[in-house]
């Protein structure tokens, strides 16, 4: 009797892993470069590759922002000051970055940013950091309102194995649909129209290759659909591989139709702002507008220092381990790199992270008593005038976690 009694469940199992998840056919690897957003053809670059077309975009961002100085009555022969702002990823971890705007603009010296970047965590900050502090209540609802089941839904263990991901999006789906609105959008595109840029990030996962958006020309499109590509960039952006389920793309090469699929810009790299050599490229271009000094703030949603971790002798938690330890490795170098492009092209160089001195207990993702701890620890600083790092630590003085560590926030 047993099998008897084993078949459905053997029968179920075998529909699920039979019933791959559809999709229309992946670009091609020599067609690669060729794909875009129909209607919206200046909507992303793939700045690992060829950067004239990011060049173009920043030669005609710094016209529209001297024609804006023009009408105002200011010089604009010679571009002023640039305050650019790059916000990692994190995780749960994004809401330092939250907190540490917020108590920015209670400080009272929080700049208006020419470049706005985010990716992974950092995508659901940065449109609201773009756009000013009317929108830190949006910021302060995401860090102290919500909890785990606001942003991934879970699936049961059968559907997983014939899913594309652990959880599903539908409740961030939600959240992004309530804040990211229409309204928002025109928002936006009056920035871009400025001179202003917003970037986020994500992984074309078929090509294995990054993609920073340009969110500015997104908002700015009259193209159908603009509003949902919004969305599905920041969802997309904030979708671990495995994890969660990755966003799908439509794209055209040649009026046909193709799809790509995005997942967590984090999966490459964790903060990024604009690629080495872009300066020098703009000063070639004969009759492009010179800027006087550039000031770059970056904000790492994590701690520098190895966190200690007890592993189970587990296959999920060894792997996991090993992930997490990895991103962190990645994340510093990607701040290494940030501050060589500053010191190459004289850039004010600014880092904030999450000192060894906070502590709270974090068992799960997401925990919302977690996430409000840390806002508060990162809007506490900030409001006092947060001291930003002026490079990243070196590995000999870079905090080491001990006993003795000092901790400002604690489990009551």
């Amino acid at each position: 009797m047993k099998p008897f009694l084993l078949r459905p469940g053997a029968s179920t199992l075998n529909m699920l892993l039979q019933g791959c998840l559809q999709r229309r056919d992946a670009v091609p690897p020599t067609l690669t470069e060729k794909a875009v957003i129909p209607g919206i053809p200046n909507a992303r670059y793939r700045l690992d590759d060829d950067l004239t077309p990011y060049i173009q975009d920043a030669i005609e961002s710094n016209k529209r922002e001297s024609e804006v100085l023009a009408k105002a009555g200011k010089p604009n022969n010679i571009l002023p000051l640039a305050n650019m702002l790059a916000v990692s990823g994190g995780g749960d971890a994004g809401t330092f970055a939250a907190g540490l705007i917020a108590g920015w603009t209670a400080h009272g010296t929080r700049p208006l940013f020419k470049v706005v970047t985010g990716i992974s965590a950092g995508a659901l900050v940065a449109p609201f950091a773009y756009l000013g502090s009317e929108y830190d209540g949006v910021i302060r609802y995401i860090a102290n309102a919500i909890g785990p089941k606001d942003f991934f839904h879970s699936r049961n263990v059968l559907t997983r194995l014939a899913s594309d991901g652990i959880a599903d999006s539908k409740p961030l789906s939600r959240l992004i649909t309530k804040y990211v609105t229409a309204e928002i959008l025109a928002a936006i595109a009056s920035e871009y129209a400025k001179g202003r840029i917003l970037l986020i990030g994500t992984t074309d996962l078929d090509s294995g290759r990054p993609v920073t958006w340009n969110m500015g020309a997104i908002a700015s499109s009259d193209a159908a659909g603009a509003l949902d590509l919004f969305r599905n960039i920041m969802i997309a952006s904030m979708s671990i591989p495995g994890a969660v389920s990755p966003v799908m793309i439509d794209v055209e090469i040649d009026g046909k139709q193709f799809q790509e699929m995005h997942v967590d810009g984090g999966v490459i790299t964790q903060v990024f702002l604009y690629p080495p050599g872009t300066v020098m490229a703009l000063s070639r271009v004969p009759g492009a507008l010179l800027r006087r000094e550039r000031r770059f703030y970056v904000i790492r949603n994590g701690k520098l220092e190895p966190q200690w971790s007890g592993t189970k002798r587990r296959t999920l938690s060894i792997g996991g381990r090993a992930i997490s330890t990895l991103i962190q490795i990645q994340g510093i170098s990607d701040l290494d790199r940030i501050y060589r492009i500053a010191q190459q092209d004289g850039a004010d160089f600014n880092l904030a992270y999450i000192g060894s001195d906070f502590y709270f207990p974090h068992n799960q993702k997401f925990d919302g008593e977690y996430m409000k701890r840390l806002f508060d620890y990162a809007f506490q600083l900030s409001a006092m005038g947060y001291p930003w790092h002026k490079s990243p630590p070196s590995e000999s003085t870079r905090e080491r976690p001990g006993p003795l560590a000092p901790r400002l926030v604690r489990d009551e």
